[in-house]
C-alpha cells in the first residue's frame, strides 16, 4: 500500500493553476444563486443608499442582471404582502435583509428573520407578508430572470390561478 498523499503526489494545487476550475462570473447553480444572494446580503453598500418605502405597494428595484437571472430588492411596510402566488419556471432565492416577513405555505406559517434565506423551486406557492410592526427589506434573486408571477386563490388546491406583472413578485 502506498502512504503518499495526493498533495504528496501532486504538489500544492494552488500552484498548478491548470488543475484549477476557473472562478464563474455569473453563478449557474442553486448554491451559487444563494451565495450571490448571501454577498449582496452582507455588503450594505450595494444596496442601502436604493432603499425607498411606499405606503401604498411595495417597493421595487431591479438591482442586478446576469446570464438569465434577476436580482430584485423589496420593501415592505407593515401590513404589505404578495397574495398567494407562484413564479412560473423561474427558480429563486429570498433572503431577508432587515426585518421580519412571514410566509405561509401549504405546509404551514414561518416567520423570516434578518439573515434568514428560503430557496424555492418553480411552481412553489406562497405568500409573504410583513406583519410586523417595522419595515423590511428583502432581497430576490430569480433564475430564469422572472417573467410571471402567477396569482392563486385561497382555495389554491383547486388550481385557479391569475398572473400578475412580474416585478412586483415575491
Amino acid at each position: 500500500m502506498n502512504s503518499d498523499s495526493d498533495l504528496q503526489i501532486a504538489g500544492d494545487l494552488l500552484e498548478v493553476q491548470h488543475l484549477l476550475q476557473p472562478a464563474r462570473e455569473h453563478p449557474q447553480t442553486v448554491a451559487e444563486f444563494a451565495g450571490l444572494a448571501r454577498s449582496i446580503a452582507a455588503d450594505r453598500s450595494q444596496w442601502e443608499h436604493l432603499v425607498e418605502y411606499d405606503a401604498t405597494t411595495r417597493w421595487y428595484h431591479r438591482l442586478r442582471t446576469g446570464p438569465g437571472y434577476e436580482v430584485w430588492l423589496l420593501s415592505w411596510v407593515p401590513g404589505q404582502g404578495s397574495g398567494l402566488h407562484d413564479h412560473g419556471r423561474s427558480s429563486g432565492v429570498l433572503t431577508l435583509l432587515e426585518g421580519e416577513l412571514t410566509e405561509r405555505t401549504d405546509r404551514g406559517v414561518r416567520t423570516l428573520q434578518a439573515g434568514a434565506q428560503r430557496v424555492f423551486a418553480p411552481g412553489y406557492v406562497h405568500e409573504v407578508a410583513n406583519d410586523s410592526l417595522e419595515p423590511a427589506v428583502s432581497l430576490h434573486v430569480y433564475y430564469p430572470g422572472l417573467t410571471e408571477m402567477p396569482m392563486h386563490s385561497a382555495a389554491c388546491s383547486t388550481g385557479a390561478t391569475e398572473t400578475a406583472e412580474a416585478p412586483a413578485a415575491v
